[in-house]
């Protein structure tokens, strides 16, 4: 069976004084706390909500 593709992403960005949507982006990634890393599955859907906040987060190697 093969692996499916993942991502990591890293919070580079505080949500303080942010529009509530993009917290609540953050939180639905796994994100919380700054330089957190967290590994997801590459879909659209993950690839679109790092889209809508690219100066909060940055996808790492």
């Amino acid at each position: 069976m093969a692996k499916a593709k993942t991502v990591k992403i890293k919070q580079i960005g505080s949500p303080i004084r942010r529009p509530e949507i993009q917290k609540k982006i953050l939180i639905g990634l796994g994100l919380n706390k700054m330089h957190k890393i967290v590994e997801r599955q590459d879909t659209p859907e993950v690839r679109g909500a790092i889209a809508k906040i690219p100066h909060l987060v940055t996808v790492v190697d």
